[in-house]
């Protein structure tokens, strides 16, 4: 097939473009800096400059590209677009991407539809962020949480209005997990050895990862499959904050985390870091590996981190 991946040289994106050509498809990898051109055609894309905000920049590129699939990884949450982790301001950090999360999507759609694109994959996401009530491990059948009244709503809106958009068109939404491997969690490893990143009361809240390149191999085989409807792309052990973070700065050569009480975080890091350690909800990937097919390199988040820092 000739796969068309919008944001192509993210995180992602610079895992999943070399396993499309190694399946022997033609993969066209769009970036929004002409910089990333060469990075692109050394992985094997055929690199194209486009602003996913701009309706006219994305359907010239698509009409151009002519694929038969779209693969949206647009997003502008890393240092040079989005600037520093900011949980206490996510809807500022996360304000670009919210837009490309919408308009972005609608601007690939539209361009999918004049074009006679067939298939349509889309990144959404879910580690953290499931329903909090019931059950601490969600499925794709439990609502996320709209976090109503926070600066997290916007953020939370984004994917809702994405994930509604692309469920109509009968594409695959993938809610990946939190990422980590090479570049996606430099930010979060070194603000635990600085022993900036404390455990917030018991540490409760759950959360689920996913190593870059099990993601990868799931968008493929969504890709290939031409999967519809919504599977959650994490790894088989949701855990709490209080094993994980332990964990991960034990594999950073970190001290232990130091352990704050939720006042105090909520007065540094606002509502929205409290409710993630205390509150957050992890989710279940049986679906993804049921119909998908889908086995995993990384199958916790305990053998992915030991070998991302080692």
């Amino acid at each position: 097939m000739h796969v068309f991946v919008a944001g192509g040289a993210g995180v992602l994106g610079r895992r999943l473009v070399p396993m499309l050509v190694a399946q022997g498809h033609d993969v066209t990898a769009t970036t929004t800096d002409a910089g990333k051109r060469a990075l692109l055609a050394e992985l094997g894309a055929d690199p194209v400059v486009m602003d996913g905000l701009d309706a006219e920049s994305v359907g010239t590129a698509v009409a151009a590209a002519r694929p038969d699939v779209i693969v949206n990884q647009m997003t502008a949450i890393s240092l040079p677009h989005g600037g520093k982790p900011d949980i206490k301001h996510m809807d500022r950090w996360f304000a670009t991407t919210n837009r490309l999360r919408t308009e972005g999507t609608d601007h690939l759609l539209a361009a999918a539809e004049a074009s006679g694109v067939a298939h349509f994959v889309a990144q959404s996401y879910g580690s953290w962020n499931g329903i909090r009530e019931g059950s601490w491990i969600k499925t794709e059948e439990e609502p996320l949480d709209p976090h109503v009244g926070t600066v997290a709503q916007p953020g939370m809106a984004a994917i809702a209005y994405l994930e509604n958009a692309v469920g109509a068109a009968g594409g695959a939404i993938l809610r990946y997990g939190g990422f980590y491997g090479p570049g996606a969690s430099d930010d979060q490893v070194e603000l635990v050895r600085k022993r900036q990143f404390p455990l917030v009361g018991g540490g409760t809240g759950y959360s689920s990862w996913i190593h870059l390149d099990d993601a990868a191999t799931a968008t493929v085989l969504a890709v290939e499959q031409k999967a519809t409807g919504v599977f959650n792309i994490v790894d088989d052990e949701p855990a709490p904050a209080s094993e994980w973070l332990p964990y991960l700065a034990e594999c950073a050569g970190a001290k232990p985390p130091m352990r704050v009480p939720k006042w105090l975080a909520r007065m540094i890091a606002g509502d929205v870091a409290v409710a993630m350690m205390t509150e957050g909800r992890g989710f279940s990937n049986a679906k993804a590996k049921r119909e998908l097919g889908w086995q995993l390199r990384y199958p916790s988040w305990r053998q992915g981190f030991k070998e991302a820092l080692n």
